[in-house]
């Protein structure tokens, strides 16, 4: 295929993403067929600009991890899968060990900095601002393809596409394709059985997913905790530790997915709960706190590809329904525990509660009249609604922000809440050209403005230059603005013990440049080769302050700075057997202090080798090599250590009415793995210890 016909191709491709502008699935067009016999599966992308395209072409730094690879790895959770993406490493906070996306060096406590989408749908909760703390994981064997962007996505996808933007997308009735049953069990007493069917109701395409679980969780131990830190200055013997973390959890999830001829419906259900709280709500050790999440979506759309031969029309509405309760209080300081302003002879306990809903409206047009321009205009409205919180507690605080013990536990909900109900709208435009401008060149460029009804308006611009420099080379120039918008907890918290709510918050801000370059070496051999800097403002972060109810509050008090290179390489080496691998090296600089902004690995290597031998066999080893991680400024701890893991994977790629079977082996050499616990370590000197040597075994069935 000719160059320019590809790029005709992509142009045209009318397969978008369910944010802009989802429509029903009704089988493949003859140019996606085309793509697909191109590029293959793992080649293409549409979350770089909306429109189905090569990846190497894409105007963004962009990956695709494919139900393929996902199986290769032998990957049991996300958190597994987004590891091995170059750029991105996986670390953990003490509450509720809930995973923290930390990509180019960009790591905050609850990483509300990359945007999560499903199926194209924003997952953002508004309390913390990220995908929500009780996440337990994301089961993986309802998905079809990951797509990822490295940089910022604001110009398309608005708040918190700063540091990049993660689509989970679901597998619909053309990939599930008849029923399949399974089943996995593996270390710390962990369970899963699933079902999933695809298959057509008269004219209605059909995929429907169920599953259910639960685990113990892995039982490392923390050497010291808060409490210990209490002990030592006040003269007790309350702390649990040296003591086990708490990571069990019990899972339900549920997705059905509907398409009638430019329809499309999806509805989704996931809840966590029994589940333990981590290291600690307050990083000290809470063996008998539960908690549980429950997330309930759905989304209507309708597309029109070809309203007229230039133009295409379509809408998306969705809903998220999002909760976190305590069925069981927090202990956030265990009995025993004794403060200046009195004894808390059953511990420090709390409950904070929330329920919240997202509204999401958005329509789009595609017009393709314009020689050598493909023109998009969008339009929506959001409405996120925090509207209900709740909290117990059996302590109240001293003007200074000290606890102070009440006789019980008490509901505070209407005397002093840690945050009210509050209510945030969002109206937004956006414009995108993509122009072919010359033989070989295309300049993409965008903007989008937000206007939001609490902090008012933010416009995020983007350009990028794709060059084709020969028929093996292409070349790509990025730039990029992006915010994230304050959580509510930042903006309206009252008497959270953490640090009080700031009303006047500005979103952050990151500017984004990048030189890309994708080679394909030889036909069955591509390296790609990214050079990036950005430069962060306005970062949210706590501050003392001592005229306040608590002894800290929020404020726009950071700004860092932060550059890199990344690697990646895939090999076809024979038929049966396939290499590939990447490689980042980052700093990120704290400007207030002049230091490494910390926690971030500089150096992130990982490769993996598949081999498929015998008659539907295949294994596979991968290696993850973590490295340079320093203290951020205030941090005394020595540098945390580097780490090697390696991982093994072997099962079976039978075809239909055949039982697949694979086993999986992570941390084969049980590595004592440690993710950074929060500046300045006094809470967790030792920081967070990760799970050690952990086996899965697992079957299915499909008919």
């Amino acid at each position: 295929m000719k160059k320019s016909s590809a790029q005709r191709l992509y142009l045209t491709a009318a397969l978008t993403l369910p944010l802009i502008h989802t429509h029903a699935y009704a089988g493949p067009s003859a140019d996606e067929e085309e793509m697909a016999l191109v590029y293959g599966a793992g080649d293409s992308v549409s979350i770089a600009t909306g429109n189905l395209q090569a990846l190497r072409r894409a105007p963004a730094v962009a990956s695709v991890v494919t139900a393929a690879d996902i199986a290769a790895m032998g990957a049991t959770d996300l958190d597994q899968i987004l590891e091995s993406v170059a750029g991105i490493h996986v670390n953990r906070t003490p509450n509720s060990y809930s995973p923290l996306y930390v990509v180019r060096g960009i790591v905050s406590p609850y990483t509300p900095q990359i945007l999560m989408l499903q199926n194209g749908v924003p997952i953002t909760t508004a309390y913390v601002g990220n995908k929500g703390n009780i996440w337990g994981n994301f089961p993986v064997e309802h998905i079809a393809r990951i797509e990822i962007i490295r940089g910022p996505g604001s110009a398309l996808y608005g708040a918190d596409a700063l540091s990049g933007v993660i689509n989970i997308i679901t597998k619909g009735a053309n990939e599930t394709a008849g029923t399949e049953i399974g089943a996995r069990a593996g270390s710390f007493s962990t369970y899963d059985g699933w079902v999933q069917h695809g298959g057509k109701m008269g004219d209605v395409d059909v995929a429907a997913y169920l599953r259910v679980g639960s685990t113990d969780g892995f039982h490392r131990t923390i050497e010291a905790d808060a409490q210990t830190r209490n002990d030592a200055l006040f003269k007790t013997d309350a702390s649990l530790a040296p003591g086990q973390l708490n990571t069990q959890f019990k899972s339900i999830d549920a997705n059905l997915d509907l398409v009638y001829n430019q329809w499309r419906a999806r509805f989704g259900y996931k809840k966590r709960y029994d589940m333990g709280t981590g290291a600690g709500i307050a990083s000290a050790l809470d063996p008998v706190g539960r908690q549980q999440g429950e997330r309930i979506t759905g989304s209507l759309s309708w597309a029109e590809p070809q309203v007229t031969q230039d133009l295409g029309l379509g809408a998306n509405l969705s809903t998220q329904f999002y909760s976190q309760e305590m069925p069981t209080l927090y202990r956030l300081l265990p009995p025993g525990l004794v403060l200046p302003t009195g004894a808390f002879p059953n511990g420090m306990i709390a409950a904070p509660e929330t329920w919240e809903r997202a509204v999401r409206l958005s329509a789009y047009a595609d017009y393709g009249g314009l020689p050598g321009h493909h023109l998009r205009l969008g339009v929506g409205h959001d409405d996120i609604n925090l509207y209900r919180t709740r909290e117990y507690r059996n302590f109240n605080y001293t003007a200074n922000g000290t606890p102070i013990p009440l006789p019980s536990v008490v509901e505070t909900t209407y005397t002093t809440p840690f945050l009210r109900p509050q209510r945030r709208r969002i109206d937004y435009v956006y414009l995108q050209d993509e122009w072919n401008f010359a033989a070989d060149w295309n300049l993409t460029t965008g903007v989008r403005h937000d206007q939001y009804s609490d902090f008012g308006g933010t416009t995020n611009p983007r350009m990028a230059l794709v060059w084709d420099a020969s028929f093996d080379l292409t070349a790509k120039l990025l730039y990029g603005r992006a915010f994230r918008a304050p959580a509510f907890a930042e903006s309206y918290g009252i008497t959270n013990p953490v640090a009080l709510g700031n009303p006047n918050l500005k979103p952050e801000r990151n500017a984004t440049t990048e030189l890309s370059f994708a080679w394909q070496a030889r036909t069955d051999a591509t390296v790609n080769l990214t050079f990036y800097h950005y430069d962060m403002k306005n970062i949210i972060r706590t501050v003392p302050n001592a005229l306040a109810g608590t002894g800290a509050t929020y404020a726009n008090a950071g700004n860092q700075k932060g550059h890199g290179i990344e690697l990646e390489s895939s090999w076809v080496v024979t038929r049966d057997v396939h290499l590939s691998g990447n490689y980042a090296w980052q700093r990120s600089t704290d400007e207030t202090t002049n230091t490494d902004a910390g926690y971030a690995p500089r150096h992130h290597l990982y490769g993996r080798a598949e081999w498929a031998f015998a008659s539907g066999y295949q294994s596979s080893a991968q290696m993850n090599w973590v490295a340079g991680r320093q203290r951020a400024f205030g941090d005394l701890r020595p540098a945390l250590g580097d780490y090697t893991t390696l991982d093994l994977t072997i099962g079976t790629r039978n075809g239909r009415n055949q039982w697949n079977f694979s086993a999986a082996l992570r941390n084969v050499f049980n590595t004592d793995v440690r993710e950074p616990s929060p500046a300045p370590g006094l809470n967790l000197p030792h920081d967070l210890p990760m799970a050690p040597r952990a086996l899965s075994i697992q079957a299915s069935y499909k008919l």
